[in-house]
């Protein structure tokens, strides 16, 4: 499943190139950050209520939106699902008390 992810961070690597007015993607890179988390944090919103409205096919829906739009988020930050997948990686094995105790927080 992670090359649709890969896939997908390719296009978004691509868009950076785009004219905003041709392209969602690149209109939101021309905005600027403050714009893409704006849109990170809607879709997350939206989440949120499919979740709580129990709406499952709402709920896919909503998390695609969600996990495109940290995708762009991470593409513009210069960082990819890789880096994500790999924190992930690292992460399974460990309960949840000691990944949190490794952080210090």
């Amino acid at each position: 499943m992670s090359e649709i992810l890969q896939e997908l961070a390719q296009v978004l690597e691509q868009r950076k190139q785009e004219s905003s007015e041709s392209s969602y993607v690149a209109g939101l890179y021309a905005k600027g950050l403050n714009q893409i988390l704006k849109k990170v944090g809607e879709e997350a919103a939206e989440t949120i209520i499919a979740a709580k409205d129990g709406d499952k096919q709402q709920i896919v829906y909503e998390t695609a939106d969600l996990w495109f739009h940290c995708l762009v988020m991470l593409a513009d930050q210069g960082l990819g699902p890789d880096d994500v997948l790999q924190e992930l990686q690292r992460r399974f094995g460990l309960s949840g008390l000691e990944e949190k105790a490794q952080r210090g927080n």
